[in-house]
């Protein structure tokens, strides 16, 4: 039996490397697929910060916030990103309705919430981009399971 400080954590990604490959096959799989349903990689990374803010995963925030403005999320929209409900007009119908089924998934409200949030993303939505939308939330999620559970750190970068 190996003896770890307290607070030390096992990093499941390097101690199980296989299943995290496989994870990030289907992470790879998402990201395919949702090129191939025309959901912007903008789109993809806007739910892999909101899944990840209410997940609380600092590690992914860090690298999904840095991956959603090379795809063209702008300053704007991630600062307010956290009450996109209360700003509106920064967001396209697309982008509203893919984070609102980013919400469903992440916190699988009760049944009654979960319809109305489907119901309104429906109207943007095609059965495919819902289809990897939820796909898309449930990977960051698993993501931030494995990065938290780990304790990964974030590494403090020299701002530009």
């Amino acid at each position: 039996m190996q003896s770890h400080a307290v607070h030390a954590r096992v990093w499941i990604d390097k101690q199980a490397p296989a299943i995290y490959h496989a994870l990030t096959g289907v992470a790879l799989s998402v990201r395919n697929a949702a090129a191939a349903v025309d959901l912007s990689r903008a789109v993809m990374e806007l739910v892999n910060v909101r899944v990840s803010q209410l997940n609380r995963c600092p590690y992914c925030l860090d690298l999904h916030e840095r991956a959603a403005v090379e795809a063209g999320v702008t300053h704007q929209q991630l600062a307010v990103l956290a009450a996109w409900r209360r700003s509106p007009e920064l967001y396209s119908d697309q982008e509203q309705a893919a984070l609102r089924l980013a919400e469903v998934v992440t916190s699988l409200p009760d049944e009654e919430i979960t319809e109305r949030e489907y119901a309104a993303a429906r109207q943007y939505l095609s059965d495919d981009q819902i289809s990897v939308l939820i796909w898309a939330a449930t990977t960051i999620g698993a993501f931030n399971r494995v990065s938290i559970m780990s304790k990964h750190p974030v590494r403090v970068r020299k701002e530009h």
